[in-house]
């Protein structure tokens, strides 16, 4: 897969910038850690049975985290450029994962493997606050869809999917988006034919 290399200091800007502004220390600090990592459409980044050992940065591409249910899959969170993603129980519990995580599109992640990051965050204060700020949004992405599937109607959760996740909805396929959101194939065509 081809992709034009980016300098991981761009990724450690952008991410200071995202999350907690930061010294030229703690720029080096943290540009030293990041792993880059490319996955082509269809490679898994992550397979069940594996523990995650790192917080990973979508620099460009499209990630679905999924697990079996029922012997169904069941899409969990679907990332895209400037997201997020991790295990999060296997990685603080240090267990395998009930997950998969797999490239959507050729992609191109930087990794932060979590003991690397805990190090220089207890040296680096603005580093403590980026990863806290990760985790605190990792938590509200997963209670936001926790919160829409729970209480919103199926338009509703398609309008408001739309809006909060607009890069999603335009590239992730149809499957997995009606899978996100809890609701067949058939009923998010419905869905979609009706007035936004």
């Amino acid at each position: 897969m081809k992709q034009q290399p980016i300098a991981t200091r761009d990724i450690a800007r952008e991410l200071a910038r995202k999350y907690s502004t930061m010294t030229h220390d703690e720029l080096n600090a943290l540009e030293e850690i990041l792993v880059p990592m490319t996955f082509p459409k269809g490679k898994k980044i992550l397979s069940e049975g594996e523990v995650c050992k790192n917080i990973y940065y979508i620099h460009t591409g499209l990630v679905r985290q999924s697990y079996i249910k029922n012997k169904k899959e069941v899409t969990e969170y679907l990332g895209v450029d400037g997201n997020i993603f991790m295990s999060i129980q296997s990685l603080f519990q240090e267990i395998p994962t009930k997950q998969e995580i797999t490239a959507l599109e050729n992609t191109y992640i930087f990794a932060m493997p979590k003991k690397s990051l805990e190090e220089v965050a207890l040296h680096n204060n603005n580093i403590q606050i980026l990863y806290r700020k990760i985790l605190e949004e990792s938590l509200i992405i997963s209670q936001i869809h926790a919160d829409l599937v729970r209480f919103e109607t199926a338009h509703d959760r398609y309008v408001r999917f739309c809006k909060l996740m607009p890069q999603v909805a335009l590239r992730a396929p149809l499957v997995y988006i009606a899978s996100y959101l809890q609701m067949t194939p058939e009923t998010l065509s419905r869905v979609r034919a009706m007035p936004m």
